[in-house]
């Protein structure tokens, strides 16, 4: 008896000295994504026949910004756009992929004087949308805004991108 006995806390201690079973190491907690960044607006005036018209618009000055332009958005104020900045005149052509909203394009020559208007471009379109002509900037505004503003090709634009 006092060997069954002897062999029983012989077991307990070993067991007692053997490694645990392996826990898992900690983990970090997983990283929370970042909020988008809210827009910087900087203020664009357009100098129509009607007088002017004051904008907030988001300046699109690099390549990943100018390739994203204004898809996946879903909703743009009456007083808001985005002016897509090419530092050099040059031809352009934009369209509609992946933007789910109607939108006004207005391509603005070097010296700020639009050159032309393309109105409610149509959502998911591939069609392309080019300038009449070198172009600096493209302003995208809501769509049917150019002409309940009453803008047209040689109105003038005053934004920092282009010389006064």
């Amino acid at each position: 008896m006092h060997l069954k006995l002897f062999a029983a806390l012989a077991l307990l201690s070993l067991a007692a000295c053997a490694p645990a079973a392996p826990q898992p190491a900690p983990t970090a907690p997983a990283p929370v994504a970042a909020a988008p960044a809210a827009p910087v607006f900087e203020p664009l005036d357009i100098v129509s026949a009607k007088g002017p018209i004051h904008f907030r618009v988001e300046v699109a000055a690099d390549e990943a910004t100018r390739e994203q332009g204004l898809m996946f958005r879903t909703h743009l104020d009456d007083d808001q756009g985005m002016l897509f900045d090419f530092h050099t005149a040059q031809q352009v052509s934009f369209w509609m992929k992946n933007t789910l909203i109607p939108l006004d394009m207005i391509f603005i020559r070097a010296d700020g004087t639009i050159a032309n208007v393309e109105a409610n471009t149509e959502p998911y379109s591939e069609t392309p949308i080019p300038s009449d002509g070198p172009v600096l900037g493209v302003l995208e505004i809501g769509g049917g805004l150019t002409q309940e503003l009453g803008i047209k090709p040689g109105d003038k634009v005053i934004h920092r991108i282009f010389p006064r």
